[in-house]
Formats: structure tokens, sequence, C-alpha cells
């Protein structure tokens, strides 16, 4: 490991117990920063009534931390939106914004129009799909940004059990991004959860930032955030255990594959003959070919989009 990470183990990696929350409450006030939490959603009725709850509870009503909680549905065919509304989020739903741009599939795509309909200063995305979920999750991870103005982001870290064994999540982690980040990326090699879709950063970062609509965006933002604000300017926070809804092996090679392509870009920006991905099914016939697009579209920084300097101006 680089010297420069195992300093940065040191001096930004932190656990939530780290920043009590009346002394992130009091940089909140010193400051007068305000924060946005935003929930990608899709079809998470078993769980995002939860989550909402327990930050509205928590971090609303105990103590003012959270100034808005927005739910972002990229097209639930569930109850999503009424649980959620029901619970105190303000919903909105991916195609009523920035509606002269069609919407294409993909978390990237509904975290990158979020910033169109949040305020915060500092933004804090949390997936939708938790389950036993704690505040810890955001105040701890936006915690940093109160109260060091050194630091641009912080990223969750935390335990993923898969089947009862602790440390077996996160599969996609292991066999995919951290190998590409300790081979091309090394700074970045101390992240735990580089995957994580637990992180909060300041708007004045997020809005420079092109976003991958797939599932790209989490490697993507870590690796434009390096080039842009330094390793200095990130961190992590350790909040605990983090349990959710795994996918099968099939959805995590076409995240894989996503993944790959995100990071190919960056080292070459150049073009890739065929961003497909072939994967096989047991048929009546035997084994059959099922092909994938890999989702290499990226939306550019917000920045560069009218209506967010229309909208900043006013």
């Amino acid at each position: 490991m680089l010297n420069e990470v195992e300093r940065w183990l040191a001096t930004r990696s932190w656990s939530a117990s780290d920043r009590p929350l009346h002394r992130i409450m009091a940089a909140k006030r010193s400051t007068g920063r305000t924060v946005s939490v935003v929930l990608p959603a899709l079809n998470e009725e078993e769980t995002v009534g939860d989550i909402v709850a327990v930050i509205r509870h928590d971090l609303m009503q105990q103590v003012p931390l959270v100034d808005e909680i927005v739910v972002v549905d990229s097209g639930s065919t569930d109850r999503t939106s009424e649980v959620a509304e029901a619970a105190g989020a303000r919903v909105v739903h991916r195609d009523d914004i920035l509606p002269r741009i069609p919407a294409v599939p993909g978390k990237g795509e509904v975290l990158w129009r979020s910033l169109l309909v949040t305020s915060g200063d500092i933004v804090c995305f949390i997936d939708a799909d938790l389950k036993e979920f704690s505040s810890d999750f955001v105040a701890g991870i936006v915690g940093p940004l109160l109260t060091d103005p050194e630091v641009d982001l912080v990223k969750g870290m935390y335990d993923r059990p898969l089947g009862g064994a602790a440390g077996q999540g996160g599969r996609v982690t292991e066999l995919m991004a951290r190998p590409l980040l300790n081979m091309h990326w090394p700074q970045l090699a101390g992240f735990v959860q580089p995957l994580g879709g637990e992180y909060a950063a300041r708007r004045s970062l997020l809005e420079q930032l092109p976003f991958p609509v797939g599932y790209g965006v989490e490697l993507g933002m870590l690796v434009d955030a390096l080039h842009l604000v330094g390793l200095n300017a990130l961190a992590q926070v350790d909040v605990g255990v983090r349990k959710h809804r795994h996918q099968d092996g099939q959805a995590l090679g076409r995240m894989s594959a996503a993944i790959y392509r995100t990071a190919q870009l960056r080292l070459a920006r150049g073009h890739m003959i065929r961003p497909a991905l072939t994967q096989f099914e047991r048929g009546r016939d035997g084994f059959e070919p099922r092909t994938y697009s890999v989702d290499t579209e990226e939306r550019p920084p917000m920045v560069e989009i009218a209506e967010y300097a229309q909208r900043k101006v006013a």
C-alpha cells in the first residue's frame, strides 16, 4: 500500500462515534449548511418507508440535522411512492425531472437528476433497500462535511453479511472494483466500500462531476472526485453493518461489466468495439445466450445544464 494511503487511512477514516450528534449539530448551526437526503428507489415498498421514518424521527424531529428527504422513484410498479410519502418523504418521479432530456434506466441517472430537485449544500445518498436501518448512516457520513471544511466527499464503510456469513457481501467490490482501483488508482485503495450506495458530498463537488447513468456511478464518482479535489478531500466513516437485498450472479455480472466499462472510459476515454455482455441460461435446448447492453452513457456535470444554472440564479 502506498505511504500516502496509509497516512490517509490514519487521518481520513473515522467511526461514526468519533463525532457525537451534539458536535455535528453545533457545526451545522455555526456553518449554516443545509442537508438533503436522497433515496433512489425502484420497487422498494418493503423497506423505503422504514428508512424515511427513522431519518425523520431521529434527524428531523429529535434534532434538525436533515432539512429535506427526497425519494426519487425511477419507475416503480409497486407502492414505493405511496409508502415513502406516507412516511414523510417528498416523492419525485424521475421522468418529471428535466423532461426535455429523456430519462434512461439506471441508478446514476436518478442520482444525477436528484440535484435538480434538492436544495441542500450537502447531499447524502442512501439506498432504499436497507434493512434494520440506523440513522447513524446519515449522521456518520454527513458529520465530517459539517465539521471539517477540507472534506468534500464521505463514503460509508460497513460489514456486509451474506447468508449469515460476516463480510461475504460486496462480491462485485472484491472481484471487480477493488482490483481495478488497486491497479489503476492506487490512491483509492484505502476505501473499504468503494461501491457502497451510502455517501455524502458537497453540492459544489457533485455539480462538477459527470454521472455514469448505471451501476458505474459510484466508481466513476470516486475516481473523478480524486482527480478534481485530491485524496485529502475524500474520507470514509464506519457506520456498522449494512443489510440489504442481494442480487443473483448474473445480475452481478452485468453490474461488473458496467463498472469495468466506467473504469475503461476513465483510463483511456477510448472507443469500446463491443459494449455488451453475453451471459448464458439453460433452456429447453441447452444453454441459450442472453446479450445485454453495458450502460456506458454518462450525464454531463450538472453545472452545464441550463435549467440548473437558472435555478441557482433564481
